[in-house]
């Protein structure tokens, strides 16, 4: 098996996890991986549900200009996914991470349309978030007519450089009036941030109706939880021989 070969065989997988942990329905979602040392990102094919996906069926595009790798000899090269140059612009911008998960998963994507970030209201969230999860701006009439795509990728890398937010120690955010995209090192990591995301926007939904004026963990408790998880002295899990 070739190292493109492996790639399509994890993005396969990575995209069939969405549906098995119910992120997405029909086809409403993608997910993608790159290979740095080959220039070539792997994402899913536009449009194609994801029973009747295949490895051969994902998409291979060089990360350098875009352009997609043609297909084997006898096999069709399918459309990539639509958000193709959101994933591009992440992936050119975060040199650290190596998947990319979009969604329109229920609470994340409900918290997305109501342009609101997700806080870190308590430990369960700063196990996996090094804070709040941003929410981006609203993209203009402009920015939609010049580049849907790639300008949702562009507000995106605005907030977190805005915000001197660390991709890695935040591994997803919330598009307003749209949904959510997560990443990690890997495409495996990206579908467990997005799948934890999801869960932390149902549980401020809960929080919210339960305590409206809720407020968020002291960040002293944040880092203790983050860090005892991420940091260079973690104790959480077993240390591997």
């Amino acid at each position: 098996m070739t190292p493109l070969d492996a790639l399509r065989e994890r993005v396969l997988t990575a995209n069939c996890d969405l549906v098995r942990h119910g992120l997405v329905l029909f086809t409403w979602g993608n997910a993608s991986a790159v290979d740095r040392d080959a220039g070539v990102m792997v994402i899913k094919p536009s449009g194609v549900d994801y029973q009747h996906l295949r490895p051969e069926h994902l998409v291979a595009i060089r990360l350098a200009d875009g352009a997609v790798i043609p297909a084997a000899a006898g096999q069709a090269t399918l459309a990539p996914s639509s958000d193709t140059p959101t994933h591009l612009e992440l992936y050119r911008a975060w040199p650290s991470i190596g998947g990319i998960v979009h969604t329109h998963s229920e609470y994340a994507t409900s918290v997305a349309q109501a342009g609101l970030p997700i806080p870190a209201l308590g430990t369960t969230h700063a196990d996996y978030f090094a804070g709040d999860i941003p929410c981006t701006r609203p993209l203009t009439a402009q920015e939609i007519e010049d580049g849907y795509e790639v300008s949702t990728g562009a507000v995106i890398i605005e907030r977190f450089a805005a915000d001197r937010l660390d991709p890695l120690s935040i591994p997803g955010a919330l598009i307003s009036q749209h949904a959510p995209f997560a990443w990690g090192a890997t495409v495996e990591k990206a579908v467990y941030h997005a799948v934890v995301m999801e869960r932390l926007a149902r549980m401020l939904v809960h929080t919210r109706t339960l305590a409206p004026t809720a407020i968020s963990v002291p960040r002293y408790l944040l880092d203790k939880h983050y860090q005892r998880k991420h940091g260079p002295a973690a104790y959480y899990g077993q240390k591997r021989p």
